[in-house]
């Protein structure tokens, strides 16, 4: 089926018999007929008759549709994105392994990977995304997991999957890629040779800011082994999540379309600012990655950064003045949404790392919702200019 329709109909063999939509399977336990079945449901990964942190019908119906988009052969829903990718590494790498991860990263899988993972003995090398020859060079016998974000958060920094890809089969490695902000309607990781994919589905998969969720899309032995670490350290989602995930996934592909326009219109609106330094999106031929990006997706998201020259307090003061977009520190609402990373993230990096990170004082994120595109531009331009005047 097409991506369109798998949103629809992915899900239908997971359902009830007569269910048009799916109920909220709410109960936590479910009763056997007999000890026989009962242990068949225990030792059955994500069965979802059993116990709600084992498996669940909803959890089941969107990681049906998910599997299906992401071209995987089997998904994995969690409470959240970090309970995504937390689960997935502390599943795939032990005391003196190595991870190789991207200086461009979310803040808290940067905190994982940094400062978290060195006290159980794994050591991280970070590197520039947009060298393929970095990873290349970073790679150690140790080496067990290469983690790539494309595009990245803030920098909207475009990693070459296939590149990577093979350079970790080459290494025997494992690579695991967030697809967040690109979603699987303009970019399938999977198809490019990546072995597992995560999301943040509280972000676009939800799409209505009302829900946390994660996902795990990949093989179904590493599924399998990442639900086992999921068990332990009790990532479950909640059966309702779940359920308003279902929901959110049945317009991903029409919402996406409305993202990648107003992303791209407003991209090159601020390229074309004096008071702009820097615009990053990789659907602008300015961007260094624009002919990978080119090559590896088929939409460039909603999702935009943007260096206001005069700072700091120019980046804080366009965020009072934008009139459509709400000050929040998330992406892929149905609403805009805007941040400023260097005070958003102050808490879980520190000045060094944010430098690093090339997270400047006067960077602004900008998460285009489904507004009219001019509307859009409009006010963000008008609030560039009151807050440059």
């Amino acid at each position: 089926m097409d991506l369109i329709t798998t949103l629809i109909h992915g899900d239908e063999a997971a359902r009830p018999p007569g269910a048009v939509t799916p109920p909220i399977a709410q109960g936590v336990s479910w009763a056997s007929p007999s000890g026989e079945e009962f242990l068949a449901a225990m030792l059955e990964p994500m069965h979802p008759l059993m116990y709600n942190r084992h498996g669940n019908a909803n959890h089941t119906q969107a990681a049906a549709i998910v599997a299906q988009l992401e071209g995987a052969e089997r998904a994995l829903v969690t409470a959240g994105g970090m309970a995504a990718v937390s689960t997935a590494v502390l599943a795939l790498v032990s005391a003196g392994d190595h991870v190789v991860g991207q200086k461009s990263m979310y803040g808290g899988v940067t905190d994982l990977l940094l400062n978290q993972l060195p006290r159980f003995g794994v050591e991280t090398t970070v590197v520039d995304q947009g060298d393929v020859g970095a990873f290349e060079a970073a790679l150690r016998p140790n080496t067990k997991l290469i983690l790539v974000e494309t595009p990245s958060n803030p920098l909207l920094e475009v990693t070459d999957l296939a590149a990577v890809a093979g350079l970790a089969r080459g290494q025997g490695a494992l690579t695991l890629a967030d697809n967040t902000f690109a979603t699987p309607v303009n970019q399938r990781p999977i198809e490019l040779g990546i072995d597992l994919v995560w999301h943040s589905a509280t972000k676009y998969m939800g799409g209505h800011a009302d829900l946390m969720a994660g996902v795990l899309a990949g093989p179904n032995e590493l599924v399998e082994r990442l639900w086992h670490m999921a068990q332990v350290i009790g990532a479950a989602l909640s059966p309702f999540n779940a359920w308003l995930l279902l929901r959110g996934l049945r317009t991903l592909s029409l919402r996406v379309e409305r993202h990648n326009a107003n992303g791209m219109a407003l991209a090159r609106a601020l390229e074309a600012h004096p008071a702009v330094s820097q615009v990053y999106y990789p659907g602008l031929p300015s961007h260094r990655n624009h002919d990978v990006a080119s090559r590896q997706m088929s939409g460039f998201g909603g999702v935009l950064a943007f260096e206001l020259e005069a700072g700091y307090d120019a980046a804080d003061a366009f965020i009072e003045h934008v009139q459509l977009a709400q000050r929040a520190p998330s992406v892929g609402h149905v609403s805009s949404l805007a941040a400023h990373p260097a005070a958003m993230w102050a808490q879980a990096m520190t000045p060094e790392q944010l430098e690093a990170a090339g997270i400047r004082p006067g960077l602004v994120r900008f998460a285009a919702g489904i507004e009219h595109e001019d509307d859009l531009v409009a006010d963000v331009i008008g609030a560039v200019d009151r807050a440059t005047r």
